[in-house]
């Protein structure tokens, strides 16, 4: 029998095994009217082009601390589970000049270059596009993840009890992650397979985080993802639940 799974990443792994083609993560920018909807195999695919980008390009190793300065987004998920799969801490909002590499969206570039390490920068633009002209000192992630390869092995295994996350100062080891978003998800009301979480969270914190991602992916289910629910109305967001068939909101 397989144990249970105790990283984010293994969670993923699991996920994978057990039904590749449901939906994990779907996105909306209501403010471009962007929707992309990433199954578990196409989400895991990112995952590991984006963990061999950070262990390979990037020379990440176990232990070192990545600034995560992205908004609530996709590609923000892929990141976390990609420094899951690594064994790097992802410091969510963290300070750049604290950390071994740092990765940013369009709006904190100034801030992300106190960092001294590898930069990456995202653009966020529908579709996963790329900057119009990378920004100096960095490498443009749309750029760069999509030539790497399409399974990932890390060099070192991940220590399930290792920091895995940091959150408003907080950390948790990868194992507290699962554990956490395991119960989280049951006060989420995500009673399992099939159930499906509209989250108008942000990503700066570990509640936005579990309800975001986390609580979804350990209880077999996916999440609609809107940072901008509040600025839905009321016909349009009865709309989005039915088409979506939410069983679980959250804002």
């Amino acid at each position: 029998m397989n144990a249970a799974p105790r990283t984010p990443a293994a969670l993923l792994n699991a996920a994978l095994v057990a039904d590749p083609g449901r939906p994990l993560v779907t996105f909306y920018d209501d403010s471009t009217g962007e929707r992309v909807e990433l199954s578990v195999a196409t989400f895991a695919n990112w995952v590991a082009k984006t963990a061999n980008l950070l262990q390979g390009d990037l020379g990440a190793e176990p232990g070192d601390r990545l600034a995560l300065l992205l908004p609530a987004h996709w590609q923000t998920a892929v990141w976390l589970l990609a420094c899951s799969s690594v064994g790097v801490v992802a410091d969510v909002g963290g300070d750049p000049a604290a950390a071994d590499l740092v990765v940013s969206g369009p709006d904190s570039l100034d801030e992300a270059r106190a960092c001294s390490g590898e930069r990456v920068a995202l653009a966020l633009r529908p579709l996963g596009g790329r900057f119009p002209q990378t920004p100096e000192g960095f490498v443009d992630y749309a750029v760069e993840v999509p030539g790497q390869g399409d399974r990932f092995a890390p060099f070192s295994p991940v220590d399930p009890d290792a920091l895995a996350l940091v959150t408003s100062g907080a950390g948790r080891t990868g194992a507290e992650v699962v554990e956490k978003a395991a119960a989280d998800a049951v006060e989420l009301g995500l009673t399992g397979p099939g159930s499906r979480l509209l989250s108008g969270l942000g990503y700066g914190s570990w509640h936005g985080l579990s309800a975001g991602l986390y609580a979804p992916l350990a209880t077999g289910g996916s999440v609609v993802l809107c940072p901008r629910l509040d600025a839905l109305d009321q016909g349009t967001l009865d709309k989005r639940i039915e088409a979506e068939r939410v069983t679980a909101t959250v804002h």
